[in-house]
């Protein structure tokens, strides 16, 4: 009905729904969607039912004097190549071709492995460097994505970073560490944090046991990708000089302090990195679990301490004369980097 002229009354505002409840409501449909499309896809690859031996018990490192602690390096990384060699002939028989070439390749004459475990897709922890004097150790911890299949890319952003470290003059060591079968992208394991709650304890055990024996070294702990969630659930106190996220879905927290590290928190993220469009939500399941990683770890209200990382991809991170390389190493040597 018209109003009459004088009538000072107003038609009752449209009443919209909130535009973030929608958005909310279809990230969580895609992921579902997504997961539910991976989970059979990478169930069929099964990377990890290719069988591999029980490894050997192996004794702790002990020894913080450099010469001791070499021998007992030399040792664990003689006791790795047998590992891997075993390892080796069993997915050949197997018909794992593949994984097969990859074993034999990590088990060269010169490579370092302080543990391996090819079972259930694989546990290593390779060296890259000097650990027995090294002054500054950088510990990488790899995204989803990464197994014994397609090593080759991982330990190739070790090197690069080793080689970049030496340019400062420091006895550097990386270690690349795959500690923990990681998920594969768009799976529902990599949407949410139950991997990285069980690699967390594994990697804080192995942090410690290199504090103990390099106790005068810097060590900085290094995530990408699914990585970062590992490394933000394992800073907890660990005697680390920092902790840096990378290439970063988002944490399941809310801010760098809630991390409980002791040490700084880098964060950062190249342009053309595609993790940039996930949406930082946390979306209660079942009870203790969670869809999602919230809060975004380069957002200036997380805390982290922002470094440039460049124009590169989700994978090009580690790739030789990048920024983001640059960047890394600087914070591994503890110097000071670009700012984002």
């Amino acid at each position: 009905m018209a109003l009459a002229r004088g009538d000072r009354r107003t038609p009752a505002p449209v009443r919209r729904r909130p535009r973030r409840a929608g958005r909310l409501r279809r990230t969580v449909l895609a992921a579902l969607v997504a997961a539910a499309v991976a989970v059979p896809v990478a169930g069929a690859a099964r990377p990890a039912g290719v069988p591999a031996p029980a490894p050997a018990g192996i004794a702790r490192l002990t020894a913080a004097e450099p010469t001791a602690l070499a021998g007992e390096l030399a040792a664990r990384y003689a006791a790795g190549r047998e590992e891997l060699r075993a390892a080796e002939r069993l997915a050949d028989a197997y018909g794992a071709h593949r994984r097969a070439a990859s074993l034999r390749t990590m088990a060269a004459p010169g490579r370092r492995f302080l543990f391996f475990d090819g079972r259930d897709g694989g546990r290593s922890a390779e060296v890259v460097g000097d650990l027995a004097h090294a002054e500054r150790i950088a510990v990488l911890v790899p995204g989803a994505d990464t197994g014994l299949d397609s090593y080759g890319r991982f330990r190739a952003g070790a090197v690069a970073l080793q080689e970049t470290l030496r340019e400062s003059g420091a006895r550097t060591a990386v270690v690349a560490w795959l500690g923990y079968r990681t998920p594969a992208t768009g799976s529902a394991a990599s949407l949410t944090p139950g991997r990285a709650e069980q690699a967390a304890r594994a990697l804080r055990s192995f942090v410690q046991e290199l504090r103990a024996v390099r106790p005068g070294a810097r060590i900085t702990l290094l995530g990408h990708s699914y990585g970062s969630v590992v490394c933000a659930r394992a800073a907890a106190r660990l005697p680390v000089a920092a902790v840096v996220l990378y290439g970063s879905p988002g944490t399941g927290f809310d801010t760098a302090a809630d991390l409980g590290a002791r040490t700084t928190v880098w964060a950062g993220r190249a342009s053309g990195d595609w993790v940039g469009a996930v949406p930082h939500v946390r979306v209660p399941l079942l009870p203790g679990t969670e869809l999602g990683f919230g809060a975004d770890p380069v957002d200036p209200e997380f805390g982290a301490r922002r470094f440039a990382a460049g124009d590169g991809g989700h994978s090009d991170y580690l790739a030789r004369g990048s920024v983001s390389l640059r960047n890394l190493a600087r914070i591994v040597d503890g110097q000071e980097p670009d700012r984002a």
